[in-house]
């Protein structure tokens, strides 16, 4: 195959997210169904965007220094055969790629490793969490993404294409890179409008007719950290095993090694991010019940002392309904003076269980 052979920087036919006609495919199985976008890069240029996924094994053949990168939205096994023959992937990486709901992980098998990761969004109206599975082969010439919801592809092109020099020329390594950046960065962006969320949950603990439901709204809180917490945490020993000895010959080139470092650093910041508003938000939640409970206690003290003074009377006049004369019994001046010692003792009582607070 020639140069002019390879596709170049011209846009393709048709919709890049839409399969071409069934043809040969590099592991004689039929093309993938599934949408799918392609790119070849040589010498951390790009030479190439949009060609048929049957075409890899030519492209790569053609170009000692080309590595290429396929990503394939909701594939089925049969879609993924195109490439399981082509690139050695393992039977068990191309069972977890096409299976819903991997955890985070990263494995490494004898031609390839399997690293399994998930983007996130937040809604701040509804505070609810997205979360988009993403399965990554990763081959010594090639990058394969297994998307099983859709992810903003289009930002991940855009961090690959406005890498400086040094990391593009990183090959595979500069790939994967672009990939963790992004996903990376949705944890770290989705922890800080969850704390937003929070600090108004906050601001709205202590108001006095709150525009919110407190109660529920943060249980809607504390049920998207939760799920936060299941993608973020486990993306440090991911990144971290990727920084080790053993799997930098391989992937992690020494320019590339400080970027991969700082993708390191912010995932450790989200997932301490994600620890503290998990705390903050049971923080919150506890301190409405102990409000309620502040609030039920101040009630209960209040219809204790209104009873307290309700008893005044009733004594009284419970005591003058018995069947005994009393003083002023069948007289005016009697009917006076009852009147007055009930108003001067529920007055007395009110006064003193108003010094107290009760009232």
């Amino acid at each position: 195959m020639t140069d002019a052979s390879i596709p170049q920087l011209e846009p393709a036919a048709g919709d890049p997210h839409t399969p071409g006609q069934a043809a040969p495919s590099v592991s004689s199985a039929a093309p993938p169904r599934c949408p799918t976008r392609t790119r070849l890069y040589q010498a951390g240029t790009l030479a190439g965007e949009g060609f048929p996924a049957e075409e890899i094994r030519d492209l790569l053949a053609a170009r000692e220094d080309a590595v290429v990168w396929l990503d394939l939205l909701d594939p089925d096994e049969a879609d993924l055969g195109i490439v399981t023959l082509e690139f050695g992937l393992h039977p068990l990486a191309v069972e977890d790629a096409v299976h819903d709901h991997q955890r985070p992980k990263l494995d490494r098998y004898r031609s390839h490793l399997f690293a399994n990761m998930y983007a996130v969004t937040f809604d701040a109206g509804t505070g609810e969490l997205t979360t988009g599975e993403i399965s990554v082969f990763i081959t010594p010439r090639a990058l394969i993404t297994v998307r099983k919801s859709d992810f903003d592809i289009d930002t991940l092109i855009a961090r690959w294409d406005t890498a400086i020099p040094d990391v593009t020329a990183g090959g595979v390594g500069f790939l994967v890179y672009g990939l963790l950046d992004a996903v990376v960065d949705g944890h770290y962006r989705a922890v800080e409008e969850l704390d937003d969320a929070i600090d108004e949950l906050e601001d709205a603990l202590f108001e006095a007719r709150p525009v919110i439901d407190i109660r529920r709204r943060g249980f809607e809180l504390r049920k998207s950290l939760v799920q936060l917490r299941r993608v973020v945490v486990p993306m440090r020993e991911v990144v971290g095993r990727m920084l080790r000895n053993d799997w930098k010959t391989t992937l992690v080139a020494e320019p590339l090694e400080p970027y991969y470092q700082d993708v390191y650093d912010h995932v450790v910041r989200a997932a301490e991010a994600v620890e503290t508003a998990r705390e903050l938000i049971n923080s919150v939640l506890e301190t409405n019940l102990n409000e309620q409970s502040n609030e039920l206690n101040e009630i209960t003290k209040k219809l204790a002392a209104w009873a307290a003074i309700i008893a005044v009377p009733t004594a009284v006049t419970g005591w003058y309904g018995q069947n005994v004369p009393y003083p002023g019994f069948s007289q005016q001046w009697g009917f006076i003076m009852s009147t007055a010692v009930i108003v001067l003792l529920a007055g007395g009582l009110y006064l003193v269980l108003r010094r107290s607070g009760w009232l």
